[in-house]
């Protein structure tokens, strides 16, 4: 998953609070953690679903995400049990990816995978 974030337009990968994120254009597009779950840190990765929130939620374990994140569609799902398809994971990244890259971003991705702006 840390791999398919990271081959996305501009990502880069950062350690904020010690945890494990990706981000593009300074925004945070997936949350992925530490390497040694604690107390504090339980094995997993959080990801901005405005259109998928449901369907993820619906994966035993998932949540809204603290910090009032939930509200804004961002959903924690645990690495642990019964998790979809690497590419339904994969669809989530880039949803997320979606979500709070800039537009010229957005289009750059759709040409490479031959979305909408490839027409």
């Amino acid at each position: 998953m840390r791999a398919f974030a990271l081959g996305l337009p501009e990502a880069g990968e950062e350690f904020p609070w010690e945890e494990s994120v990706i981000k593009v254009n300074k925004k945070v597009f997936v949350f992925l953690g530490v390497e040694e779950p604690t107390e504090r840190w339980r094995p997993g990765f959080t990801v901005k679903l405005p259109e998928s929130a449901g369907h993820a939620l619906a994966v035993p374990g998932a949540e809204r995400a603290g910090y009032n994140l939930g509200r804004a569609g961002w959903v924690w799902l645990p690495f642990t049990g019964d998790l979809p398809d690497p590419e339904v994971l994969f669809d989530w990244v880039e949803e997320s990816y979606r979500a709070v890259a800039p537009k010229r971003l957005v289009k750059e991705l759709d040409a490479r995978v031959g979305g909408p702006a490839a027409d």
